[in-house]
């Protein structure tokens, strides 16, 4: 029996850890034998973030529910690394598998790597090339303690090529896009966010605003919401609110005023399901989310991404998605500008867990 030790904390890693659960479960049913268990370290603490997540997709049920969240960021880690170490000790995990770019991530590597338990690190190699990002910082550390490391682009692999990391090195393609055409469907029949918002398809704007460089920063964020007012002056705008982001929007006094605008339409966190519904029927998505960046070329819907670098260049690469930055006007001309679009072969045919599962 192979004894998996799954760590997840934060939304995108509930999606990639249901198609990894499925296809575990699938294995098994083949007569192979795994076991899988799961550690939520409690990173996202909002329920709409977290346990509706677990609800719509069937994820396996945490045999280890942490507390983690709502902390700085050496708090948050420290408290999971020392909680994810004690699980580790009790039960001796073959491995141990971890997602993506956040604390959750870092601290289940670190954990693991210290009582020489090999990682598997899926989202191995993106690099962003900007340390000012945590995620930065938790990908480059997670890749040089990781032993098997599942990338999901070309470009990734050459990434580690260059800071030495040749050991272990695969390229799976992207298991975002294995949960793209499984949810796609599902949120087609499920769904009833659009009736519920009273939106028409590629007739509204989706944007999601999170990562600490807009959030934090009054300069960043008040740019941003300028673009949202100017947007607003002539198409519908919905905009899936962050915990982090209402609380500096009513910071910085941005709020209120915004939620006077009529065609602006704030909702709480959305299930997973409805926001696949709203991603594959905007007109164009804004977002600062790596995921989301991924999810708009899955569903086919133009992306124009909140930073000066992203980690998913081939998005970029394609014409699929480009780089506004903060400022108003230049998310505005991004609005404009129509890109000669073509298809992105690396991210897979959809099988990416199961190619995961044949390197254990």
């Amino acid at each position: 029996m192979i004894r998996i030790i799954t760590i997840v904390g934060a939304r995108p890693q509930f999606v990639k850890a249901a198609m990894l659960s499925r296809a575990i479960s699938m294995r098994n049913k083949e007569g192979m034998s795994f076991e899988e268990k799961l550690i939520h370290t409690g990173q996202h603490y909002d329920e709409n973030m977290s346990r509706v997540f677990f609800h719509e997709m069937g994820i396996l049920k945490p045999t280890w529910q942490l507390h983690c969240g709502n902390h700085t960021h050496g708090a948050m880690t420290g408290q999971m690394l020392m909680d994810i170490e004690k699980i580790l000790i009790d039960n001796q995990p073959d491995y141990v598998l971890v997602y993506g770019d956040t604390n959750s991530t870092l601290a289940g590597a670190l954990a693991a790597s210290k009582l020489h338990i090999p990682v598997v690190h899926v989202e191995a190699g993106l690099r962003s090339f900007n340390k000012a990002m945590p995620e930065e910082i938790n990908r480059i550390l997670t890749d040089h303690v990781s032993s098997i490391l599942c990338c999901p682009t070309q470009t990734a692999v050459q990434n580690l090529h260059k800071e030495n990391i040749t050991k272990g090195v695969y390229h799976v393609g992207d298991i975002m896009y294995d949960a793209a055409l499984l949810f796609g469907k599902e949120a087609e029949q499920r769904s009833t966010i659009l009736q519920t918002l009273g939106l028409s398809p590629k007739e509204f704007l989706l944007c999601t605003v999170h990562r600490a460089e807009n959030t934090d920063s009054q300069e960043r964020l008040c740019q941003i919401a300028q673009a949202w007012t100017e947007i607003a002056a002539s198409e519908r705008i919905v905009i899936p609110l962050h915990p982090r982001t209402r609380i500096y929007l009513e910071k910085y006094n941005l709020l209120a005023t915004l939620q006077q605008q009529s065609n602006i339409l704030f909702t709480a966190p959305l299930g997973f399901l409805d926001m696949v519904m709203l991603e594959r029927n905007a007109r164009i998505i804004l977002t600062d989310s790596g995921g989301i960046q991924k999810e708009a070329y899955f569903h086919k819907t133009p992306c124009i991404t909140l930073r000066e670098e992203t980690e998913w260049t081939e998005t970029i690469e394609s014409g699929w998605n480009q780089l506004a930055g903060f400022h108003a006007k230049d998310i505005i001309k991004c609005l404009s500008t129509s890109n000669d679009r073509k298809e992105i072969q690396e991210y897979g045919d959809g099988n990416t867990a199961q190619k995961i599962l044949d390197l254990l």
